[in-house]
């Protein structure tokens, strides 16, 4: 069957010929749509075109949500320094409650986070979550008391508990493997960027003095913000390469077919129980669960009591929140050159363990140093912002390495689980009582960094092992042993053939079959 030609825009005064080949092409794409198993010609122009237009219709919405979605988490430090602990009468460990409540409705969330995740269409699905933490932030500006904040923050949570995997999913099942590290960048990058927004706002609004607290009026921008975003997010979002709007009937084609070398399939609304216990049960993927516990104890201690550490350095709250402001530049200057550099040598474990050398470093410092170094105190607080580079390395890593709708939704769950374990630790690691050296914390942060690094190595030595597992299973199966993995090219390059009995690889990947199940699956370090 040959493919089709390119589908152009409607013209009111086409010929009776003209429409019925055009009726017919519809019908050829349809059947193409639903059989991927034939090849589609595709060029290096084709595919950046089609590259640009996800980037545009996708990745934008994937920056923006994700940039609300971490400005909306983050304030709750800032309101701490303008005096929510007092107006809502915060005692004891309230405050670091509260903090880890969003964590902890993620725990409590996370199974049927998973089966969501594949069951509703993702344009849908996004836009809600959206709507529903923007309402959480919203309504927390009203919160007069410990209860008030608690529940709000635990609903904030709810909705935000598939926000990091659903992002993940999407990442994987619109980009080929090589550019998936920069796209999870460009998303995750914007930590730094609502970091130094939520300081800039914070501080803008502790000047306002009038009959509302100036913590008050932060929550309601930042919530209606969100809230006011939702419908954007639905009008602009598409959920799937097969009804893509914004894509001619022959780009939906070449979608599909640039995406084929990944082995990772191209989606399915049908729950797979025996594709969710491989995930569960898998080594890769404790492994990966136990990076995300390690890397967000550090980040939800830098981003909740960041500013208030900064301030125990002997600044006011207006300074403190300020001198945040390049701990979000820190962030941004890390994430993205580590994306590239991982991108750019195709490798993610190595640049994943050297940005935690500066964080280790950074814990150090401040555990030894005095309090009146407050320059060095401060360059060791910003050191802590190399971990924010860990967190799109390995998702990156992840959805790289996992193959199955279900399966990659189950993993991206345990992450989400991981990392809400993760925050929930940070915070009840500081206690107002330590201030301000806080070193029992630190003592903890620094084993943890050495945990981390540990593991990263297990893992590597691991995926080793699985692809000389797959490499015997395709020589039984009269496979070449050595696959060359063309998913991690940086230009695009067609699926292989093996050239000794002209058999045709990359022939399954559309079938959703988990990474262990297809022996032409090249596990990435």
């Amino acid at each position: 069957m040959s493919l089709p030609p390119n589908d152009s825009a409607g013209v009111s005064d086409r010929s009776a010929d003209s429409r019925r080949s055009e009726e017919h092409e519809a019908l050829i794409s349809d059947s193409l749509l639903a059989d991927n198993r034939q090849f589609i010609g595709l060029t290096e122009e084709d595919n950046k075109r089609i590259r640009c237009k996800t980037d545009l219709h996708i990745l934008t919405i994937l920056v923006w949500v994700y940039f609300l979605q971490i400005l909306d988490k983050s304030v709750l430090g800032y309101g701490a320094i303008f005096g929510l602990r007092e107006d809502c009468e915060l005692t004891g460990n309230q405050y670091s409650m509260v903090s880890s409540a969003s964590a902890v409705a993620q725990l409590l969330v996370m199974p049927l986070t998973s089966w969501i995740m594949v069951r509703v269409p993702h344009r849908t699905l996004m836009a809600s979550l959206v709507l529903g933490w923007g309402a959480a932030q919203t309504f927390m500006a009203a919160c007069n008391g410990f209860t008030g904040l608690l529940i709000t923050r635990f609903l904030l949570g709810v909705f935000e508990a598939g926000c990091l995997p659903l992002f993940s999913i999407i990442t994987s099942q619109w980009y080929r493997r090589a550019e998936q590290p920069i796209r999870v960048a460009a998303w995750y990058g914007t930590n730094g960027l609502s970091t130094m927004l939520a300081a800039a706002v914070s501080n803008a609004f502790g000047h306002i003095h009038s009959g509302v607290a100036s913590w008050r009026i932060l929550f309601l921008f930042v919530g209606l913000m969100t809230v006011l975003s939702s419908p954007v997010v639905y009008y602009i979002m598409d959920s799937d390469i097969s009804t893509a709007w914004f894509l001619t009937k022959r780009e939906r084609l070449q979608a599909l077919e640039r995406l084929r070398t990944n082995k990772t399939g191209m989606g399915s609304h049908e729950f797979k129980w025996n594709q969710a216990f491989e995930g569960i049960c898998e080594i890769k993927s404790l492994l990966f669960v136990g990076m995300a516990v390690c890397i967000n104890v550090t980040a939800a201690v830098a981003n909740t009591f960041g500013p208030i550490v900064v301030e125990g350095f002997g600044f006011s709250p207006e300074k403190a929140s300020l001198l945040n402001i390049p701990f979000g530049a820190v962030q941004l200057l890390v994430i993205f050159p580590a994306s590239y550099l991982a991108h750019r040598f195709r490798i993610k474990s190595l640049f994943l363990s050297l940005v935690l050398l500066p964080v280790l470093g950074g814990s150090i410092m401040l555990h030894v140093l005095d309090r009146d170094r407050t320059v060095l105190l401060l360059a060791a607080y910003y050191a802590l912002a190399f971990v924010f580079g860990a967190n799109p390395l390995l998702v990156s890593w992840i959805i790289s390495n996992v193959g199955g709708t279900t399966k990659k939704s189950v993993l991206l769950a345990l992450y989400n689980f991981g990392t809400s374990a993760g925050n929930i630790m940070g915070p009840l690691l500081f206690h107002s009582e330590d201030a301000p050296y806080y070193r029992p914390g630190l003592q903890v942060t620094m084993a943890i960094t050495c945990i981390l690094i540990a593991i990263i190595a297990l893992q590597v030595v691991h995926l080793f092992y699985l692809n000389k597992m797959h490499q015997r299973s395709r020589v039984a199966h009269g496979k070449p042993a050595i696959l060359h993995d063309t998913s991690m090219e940086h230009e695009y390059v067609g699926s292989d053939q093996n050239p000794s009995n002209g058999q045709q690889l990359g022939t399954d990947p559309f079938d959703d079959l988990t990474d262990s199940k297809n022996d032409e699956f090249v596990y990435v370090y």
